[in-house]
């Protein structure tokens, strides 16, 4: 088989992407969480990518990582129990069938695979520049309920978020996510019973590409 090139522009223009993403994106809607669209997954490739080019990686294993940025949900269309592993599956074959060398196509699919936080865990730099930036996309537009008082606790602690930022301080060799939560919505405790298994695979991630992991709330440090 003759291998080719695979650019992340090629991946979010495919239509066989968008249609899984699109049609896993309306399922979660309709069991109540939070947006998984198009705006979700192009806001986790560029985080992935930009991590790794701060840190110098290689403009190819950077691709990679927004590659499997954008495609890392897609496994919400065939359900969203073990999303992550029918993911990587869906992947797999995609990638497969448009000519990505062997190499590139278990890179990415593995990154997919891992990346939650009740089965993964950060292997390489692809799958933890996933991670990082996956579990740092917390935001009030997320939210897809527009009734407060039936807010679940999800939507609760993403509602509160009025604005979070991850930064890679390259000569700190640190990763940090700086969150404003508004308390009146959803305390900083909250926030950790609902996020900090989230938190936990963030410092591993953190960790596997040589960095520390740390998080401040409302200008608080809180790891």
């Amino acid at each position: 088989m003759e291998y080719r090139t695979i650019t992340y522009k090629e991946i979010r223009e495919n239509p066989e992407v968008t249609a899984l993403m699109e049609r896993g994106n309306d399922m979660l809607g309709a069991l109540g969480y939070t947006e998984h669209s198009k705006k979700h997954a192009c806001k986790v490739a560029k985080g992935a990518g930009d991590i790794l080019s701060s840190l110098g990686y290689d403009k190819r294993v950077c691709e990679l990582a927004r590659i499997a940025g954008y495609m890392h949900d897609i496994g919400n269309c065939v359900n969203r129990v073990d999303h992550a592993h029918s993911g990587a599956l869906l992947a797999f074959q995609i990638l497969r069938g448009l000519g990505m060398p062997p190499e590139e196509v278990a890179c990415v699919t593995s990154a997919i695979g891992q990346h939650d936080e009740k089965t993964g865990t950060a292997v390489d730099p692809v799958s933890a520049a996933l991670i990082l930036a996956d579990k740092s996309d917390v935001r009030r537009n997320r939210v897809r309920n527009r009734v407060k008082a039936t807010f679940d606790k999800h939507d609760r602690v993403n509602y509160a978020a009025v604005a979070a930022e991850l930064t890679v301080l390259t000569e700190k060799k640190t990763v940090q996510l700086d969150i404003e939560l508004d308390e009146e919505i959803c305390s900083i405790l909250d926030y950790f019973e609902i996020f900090l298994q989230r938190m936990l695979m963030c410092k591993r991630a953190a960790e596997v590409l040589g960095l520390k992991f740390r998080m401040h709330a409302n200008g608080h440090k809180m790891c």
